[in-house]
């Protein structure tokens, strides 16, 4: 019998709901971005981005990507580390050290981005399991995921 035969079905399970917090977090995300469009704009461009209701319709569709990712599973790896990096860059673009001075809390929501990166690189690792994925990758198959 293989591994993958022996893996344990709560760890299926929690592999693919941790593909749905994932796509859900990034599903939140774009909504609010398409429904306040200008707002998003406004909220990059007080960043100090320039073009940014460009930047905002890139984001919103970026995250609609990243949501299809998740969900189907191709390329899952791909998909959770272009996801990191987006992450790291929103934290330090958004609520990075010098924004620290002023409001104590984007420590917090600074910090805060660190746990969702290394839940993602996590994932990019161990690949999307082996419930309702895709097998499409660049990196890897997507069926890298380790037996515990």
């Amino acid at each position: 019998m293989t591994a993958a035969a022996t893996r344990a079905p709560w760890k299926t399970a929690a592999t693919l709901l941790a593909r749905l917090i994932f796509a859900a977090l990034f599903i939140m995300a774009a909504a609010f971005k398409f429904s306040n469009i200008e707002g998003t704009a406004a909220f990059i461009a007080a960043a100090g981005f320039p073009a940014s209701l460009f930047l905002a319709w890139c984001a919103a569709l970026f995250e609609c990507l990243l949501i299809l990712g998740f969900l189907t599973g191709a390329f899952f790896t791909e998909t959770a580390l272009l996801a990191a990096v987006y992450v790291l860059f929103l934290a330090f673009s958004f609520h990075g050290p010098g924004r620290w001075a002023g409001n104590q809390a984007e420590f917090g929501f600074f910090v805060d981005h660190f746990t969702f990166i290394a839940g993602l690189l996590f994932a990019a690792v161990h690949g999307p399991g082996r419930v309702l994925a895709l097998r499409f990758g660049l990196i890897g198959r997507g069926d890298e995921e380790q037996t515990a």
